[in-house]
């Protein structure tokens, strides 16, 4: 009985704690009736700051008809929010896992598109795949320092996104080695133990009974004379904004191996050559304009003036495919590329989220002329051309 007595000066305040995180979830339109609660008094509303960089955000989801209003036209805290402060209370009430949640929806699902024109809001910003898809899409409104500040921040996240799959893709690419040749990269996974050993039985001391190493000798790369060609067509239509970011890194790591000769071009209802851009990367990512229709038959006829040795050729079409023509055509030219000799893989989607959404007639149809028809990862795609060329 004590042990009831002492938790019950308790019981309010915990009563009154609740009913406070409700009053947050639901929003303002919930204090009518929570205040008939002896234990909610909307005075001592407890998360009025949170309320209010919520609602700068959420109200937006019911619209200017539905009773929103545009906050720089008032406002329930003692000052009205703008982007740049909205964003400096975000980062100052939720934890980094949060925040990113916050800048992502204001972005993709409420468009608060201010926070890309602002230099220093856009520095403050998260670099990574979400504010990089955001530069993408709105690069064309961008101008002066604020441009030149997404062109850092999309420099930034790409070289990430480079070191994080350039091993892998080498590994995969340029996996085996001669030991007729030696190479200039010492790793020990290159380290010829045989011939370290052989050349260096001469400094073995007697005297001591030990092996001294004054040489380490490292196995070369095969490097074949006649280089594979990869070639890379990606489709830039707005779905496919992903696979535009990874094919585009993917191919600018494929460029600077030697067991290949990489074509890129991106194409809507006209194509653009890219490959003169592939030693940057950024310069090729700024160059892409995302949107517009869709004429796959007239890039895989493009791609096709481009094989050289059909026998040592892989095509990499980059597609939703949903062809803005008729699909014959399309058919056609993939059947050319096919029976030429040419590996043909099709990507619905290249990126680590698996989520691709086209058009399943059409692949099948891609399928069984031969085509590898497949969504898959960068790393997975680095793979899959390791094991033809080796």
């Amino acid at each position: 009985m004590e042990t009831d007595l002492n938790r019950q000066p308790d019981k309010p305040l915990e009563d009154r704690q609740v009913l406070n995180r409700w009053r947050l979830l639901l929003g303002p339109s919930a204090e009518p009736s929570l205040n008939e609660s002896e234990c909610y008094d909307s005075a001592q509303f407890e998360y009025q700051e949170m309320d209010e960089v919520l609602g700068y955000l959420y109200d937006r989801e019911y619209g200017a008809d539905q009773g929103y209003r545009e906050r720089n036209s008032g406002g329930r805290g003692p000052s009205q929010l703008t982007v740049p402060r909205w964003l400096s209370q975000v980062r100052k009430l939720f934890p980094h896992e949060t925040v990113e949640i916050l800048e992502k929806q204001a972005l993709d699902r409420y468009g608060l598109n201010e926070l890309l024109r602002d230099k220093k809001v856009l520095e403050s910003m998260e670099p990574n795949m979400n504010l990089l898809r955001n530069i993408m899409q709105f690069k064309g409104k961008m101008k002066g320092e604020v441009l030149q500040s997404a062109k850092e921040i999309v420099r930034q996240v790409v070289e990430d996104l480079r070191r994080q799959l350039e091993n892998d893709a080498k590994a995969s690419i340029m996996g085996r080695r001669s030991r007729y040749t030696s190479s200039r990269s010492r790793s020990l996974r290159n380290l010829n133990f045989k011939k370290t050993i052989a050349k260096n039985l001469k400094n073995y001391d007697k005297r001591n009974n030990r092996f001294v190493v004054d040489r380490l000798y490292f196995d070369g790369n095969i490097q074949p004379h006649n280089r594979w060609n990869i070639i890379i067509a990606v489709d830039e239509s707005g779905s496919m904004m992903n696979s535009v970011i990874y094919s585009s890194v993917m191919a600018s790591i494929f460029y600077r191996l030697n067991a290949l000769k990489t074509h890129l071009f991106i194409f809507d209802t006209e194509v653009v050559d890219l490959t003169d851009r592939l030693e940057d990367p950024v310069d090729l990512l700024m160059s892409v304009q995302l949107g517009g229709g869709t004429h796959i038959a007239k890039a895989l006829r493009y791609g096709e003036s481009l094989i050289e040795n059909p026998a040592r050729t892989i095509f990499i079409l980059v597609s939703d495919l949903e062809e803005g023509y008729a699909a014959e055509p399309m058919y056609r030219a993939s059947r050319d590329i096919i029976d030429a000799g040419c590996r043909m893989l099709v990507l619905t989607a290249l990126d680590f989220e698996g989520g691709a959404v086209y058009d399943q007639r059409a692949a099948r149809r891609l399928a069984d002329m031969g085509a590898h028809v497949a969504a898959i990862t960068p790393n997975q795609l680095a793979e899959w051309i390791g094991k033809i060329i080796t």
